[in-house]
Order: C-alpha cells, then sequence, then structure tokens
C-alpha cells in the first residue's frame, strides 16, 4: 500500500478480524443470562457458592443492568423484591431448567415444580412446561415472599419464630 492511500492493507485487516473477540470480549454483557462458575461464584443473598445447575437463577436489571447470580430461585426472588426497579419492564429473570441443569429459561414464562430440594429450601424447581404438579412464577413468587427468608438465608445466624417450644 502506497503512503498516500488511506485504506486499509489485508495484513492489518486481518489483525483487526483477529482482535475482534478479544475486544467485544471486555464490553460488559447487558443482556440475557451468563455461565455461573460452579462451585466458584457465591449467592449474592445468602453467600453461599452455587454449586447445583439445576437450581441457579440470574436476575439483570436496575440502572446499569447489572447482572445478579443465586443459587436458589427464592433467593433470587426476595432480593429482587426489595429493589427500587423490581417492577422495571426491562428487567430480565432467568432460572435454570431443573430437568436439564443446562439451558436458561425465563423466570416468568417458566413453570415451577413445588416440593423440590432446593439449595435454600425454597422447594421449586423450574421446568419448561407446565404438568398438573407444576405452577406459574405469579403462584411460586407470592408461596416464597409469603414464606419469608428460609432459616438458611438469614443474616447473621437470626433465627425467626418462637424457638422455646
Amino acid at each position: 500500500m502506497c503512503r498516500h492511500c488511506h485504506m486499509i492493507d489485508r495484513r492489518s485487516l486481518l489483525a483487526l478480524m483477529a482482535a475482534t473477540p478479544v475486544l467485544a470480549a471486555c464490553k460488559p454483557q447487558t443482556e440475557g443470562p451468563e455461565d455461573i462458575r460452579w462451585g466458584r461464584e457465591p449467592c449474592e443473598i445468602c453467600g453461599m457458592i452455587i454449586s447445583d445447575p439445576h437450581y441457579a437463577a440470574e436476575v439483570r436489571g436496575g440502572p446499569e443492568k447489572r447482572l445478579v447470580k443465586f443459587d436458589d430461585i427464592g433467593d433470587a426472588v426476595h432480593w429482587l423484591d426489595q429493589q427500587d426497579w423490581k417492577d422495571d419492564p426491562a428487567v430480565e429473570f432467568w432460572v435454570m431448567d431443573s430437568d436439564t441443569g443446562t439451558e436458561w429459561l425465563d423466570a416468568r414464562q417458566a413453570q415451577f415444580r413445588a416440593g423440590a430440594l432446593s439449595p435454600m429450601d425454597y422447594g421449586f424447581a423450574a421446568v419448561k412446561l407446565p404438568a398438573s404438579d407444576t405452577v406459574d412464577f405469579t403462584s411460586m413468587r407470592k408461596a416464597v415472599l409469603e414464606r419469608g427468608l428460609t432459616w438458611r438465608c438469614l443474616p447473621d445466624g437470626q433465627i425467626v419464630g418462637n424457638t422455646s417450644e
């Protein structure tokens, strides 16, 4: 290429194309669920390590579209309920399909099987399709909020309820 020409030569173009994925990786993701590093990342609300992919959940929202990870759908429901922006339609709520442990589902569209042995004892497992033993997101959310935080999620070891019995 001559020095008077402002076009990019082939070598420069190839170098730029090779660097594009690296440069794109530097930009934080602003939508959709992200991979969880199983056994390494803590749940936002209880601080326990997220290790069971069958019950994981993620919420993305707020002014910075920050992604927050949880080890149980119940923790995600309680955490989101405390956010000022909880009713923003742009908030994304993802839950792992408990049948596969590999597919993220939109939590608001998922069904929830009650009676599951979930990590924080909320007892709900997300599945794709409705069945006779499932409830929708609204019913699951209501049950979780009515129950309150499970004993595993209370700060500083607090105990709720009457313990003298």
